[in-house]
């Protein structure tokens, strides 16, 4: 598929990089911004050589949520099956980042507020900026703090209470607050936030691909689940996993003294 609302770079060892690249609007999103991303997070969930996605910003901005002038101005007095069909089209962004069962970084390189908040969060792994913050602002221009799946994803990532702190409020997060409740995973000077993503997505590519896709698909799966039900899947999901060539391979690997090689198989 041929993606022109961002900048794609595909990388030989499987690191797929996406960069917003409208760096004057801090990276704000228009309608076919949406669009073309729910349509490359569904094509990635089937592709073969993607091991890893990289999300992040062109400039000062990783994403400062929908443009003003494009989205919001133009949804002013439309009808209300047309502003329904956007909000559903956000949402479905947030569900394709979920369920597409590679591993997703949030490279989060300058102002990440509104729906940029909530798309960092729908990540796997967030990488943030010491000198920027996050905020999910939607109370603070009269709408519900409930966006995108903001309501489902947070309490999951900072637990109850400081959701609806965040959520109610609207107020920025500085990084170092953001690490410290869990809402990112690594804090570094800006000029080293894209390394950092990308040593981590080295990481992930040291490890076994389809053993990555399983758990990306079991915490989705389980997070609804009661404990009985989640001890099965994980039963039945580590025994097929158990016969896999990547667990033969540890083994093998571990009888001669050396580094795994995994397949991915």
């Amino acid at each position: 598929m041929e993606f022109d609302a961002f900048e794609l770079d595909r990388g030989e060892d499987g690191v797929v990089t996406v960069t917003l690249s409208r760096p004057e609007k801090l990276n704000a999103l228009t309608f076919e911004t949406y669009r073309q991303l729910c349509d490359f997070f569904g094509s990635e969930a089937h592709s073969e050589t993607t091991r890893v996605i990289i999300l992040t910003g062109r400039g000062r901005g990783f994403c400062s949520g929908g443009d003003v002038q494009e989205i919001i101005g133009e949804l002013r007095g439309a009808k209300m099956k047309r502003v329904l069909e956007f909000a559903w089209m956000t949402g479905e962004l947030v569900q394709k980042i979920r369920t597409c069962d590679r591993p997703v970084i949030a490279a989060v390189n300058g102002t990440c507020a509104g729906a940029g908040a909530v798309i960092a969060a729908a990540c796997d792994f967030r990488v943030m900026a010491e000198e920027t913050s996050i905020s999910f602002l939607f109370t603070r221009v009269g709408l519900t703090g409930a966006d995108m799946g903001a309501a489902w994803l947070l309490p999951r990532l900072v637990g109850m209470g400081r959701a609806t702190e965040i959520l109610m409020l609207g107020e920025k997060i500085p990084a170092r607050e953001a690490l410290e409740m869990g809402l990112v995973n690594r804090v570094v000077p800006a000029e080293e936030v894209l390394p950092e993503a990308l040593r981590l997505a080295e990481k992930l590519l040291a490890g076994p691909a389809l053993g990555q896709r399983v758990t990306k698909r079991m915490l989705n799966n389980e997070w609804n689940m009661d404990l009985a039900s989640a001890i099965e899947s994980e039963a039945q999901a580590q025994a097929l996993m158990m016969l896999g060539e990547d667990h033969t391979e540890f083994f093998r690997a571990f009888e001669e003294k050396r580094p795994p090689r995994f397949r991915g198989e």
